[in-house]
């Protein structure tokens, strides 16, 4: 299901514009089955290289994206995004030494697939038009667990 066949495809709110955008460059089922696992990977891999320069820079970073997803009035992403946040940092924590080099492979293989999950499509990235789709990204991910489960955002 896309989100463009959902209720809040004609919402005026910014999230579901942004969402419905993203939406139409991640259609084909092997590109949005390599970003609901690529796109958790990169988060995970971003964090945990910005903790491995300085735990400080990484909660800066994960700070700011909860304000830009503030922003996007969407409660439930809101609230799903700092739950998800606060496991990710206790994971990244607890990485220890291992932190940096298995963020940086990670970081790498993730991206490729994602590279390849476009190459399938035959559309390039959203952010490449637009920087803020890199945090969009995530909210699609969770847009599709959410339309799975029957959650309205």
């Amino acid at each position: 299901m896309h989100i463009a066949d959902t209720p809040l495809a004609g919402s005026d709110r910014k999230v579901d514009r942004l969402l419905a955008h993203y939406g139409e460059s991640h259609q084909n089922p092997t590109n949005e089955a390599i970003h609901m696992i690529a796109i958790p990977a990169i988060m995970f891999s971003i964090v945990g290289l910005l903790f491995a320069l300085h735990p400080w820079v990484a909660y800066a970073f994960v700070a700011a994206s909860l304000v830009y997803y503030a922003t996007l009035r969407s409660p439930a992403f809101l609230a799903t995004m700092l739950i998800g946040t606060v496991l990710l940092l206790a994971v990244v924590h607890a990485m220890g030494d291992l932190v940096l080099p298995v963020s940086a492979v990670i970081f790498v293989v993730a991206w490729i697939f994602q590279f390849i999950g476009h190459k399938i499509e035959g559309k390039k990235p959203s952010f490449f038009e637009d920087i803020q789709y890199l945090w969009v990204g995530p909210l699609f991910v969770l847009s599709r667990l959410f339309l799975r489960l029957g959650l309205r955002w």
